[in-house]
Parts: C-alpha cells; sequence; structure tokens
C-alpha cells in the first residue's frame, strides 16, 4: 500500500477549502480515474468528495504518493481538457 506524504501546502489548501486528507487519501489510493496533465507533468487523480468532484494533482515515486492541491471541478472541465489534450487518460490503472 502507497504512503501518502502530506506536505504543509496540501494541509493548508484541504482546510481552506473544507476537505477531509481522510477522503482524499481515499480518492489518491482507490480512484479508478486517473489522468496525466501534460501542462504539469503530473498525474490527477479524480472523485468525488462529499457532493463535489475534485481534481487531485499528485506526484509519485516508488511507494510515495504526494499530493499536491485539490480543486473543486466539473465533468465539463474534464472534458474540455481532454478534448484539448491537457489531460490524456491513464491506461495503467
Amino acid at each position: 500500500m502507497s504512503t501518502v506524504i502530506w506536505s504543509e501546502y496540501i494541509r493548508y489548501r484541504a482546510k481552506l477549502r473544507n476537505f477531509d486528507l481522510t477522503k482524499i487519501e481515499e480518492i489518491i489510493k482507490y480512484s479508478g480515474e486517473r489522468y496525466y496533465d501534460v501542462e504539469t507533468g503530473r498525474m490527477v487523480a479524480v472523485g468525488k468528495h462529499d457532493n463535489r468532484l475534485v481534481i487531485i494533482p499528485y506526484e509519485s515515486s516508488g511507494d510515495a504518493i504526494a499530493p499536491v492541491t485539490i480543486h473543486a471541478t466539473t465533468r465539463r472541465q474534464i472534458r474540455f481538457r481532454l478534448r484539448n489534450r491537457r489531460f490524456i487518460i491513464n491506461e495503467s490503472n
């Protein structure tokens, strides 16, 4: 099982946006919807946090995962990023 490394920044952003770190960890570890963000070079996990759809950019190395930030989003925004090839579907799930 991967270890999640929490930076002070992600803790701050989660608190500011009223996101629970436990739910963020579940999304990062178990989301079946992942993309590669061509612009940032990071992987992105997508999931539901309560009633909000969120994207969580993260970096991984070996057995460690480091979430960078978390954003509420919409399906429309995700489709737009896929159409414009900013996001590429991650086939290695």
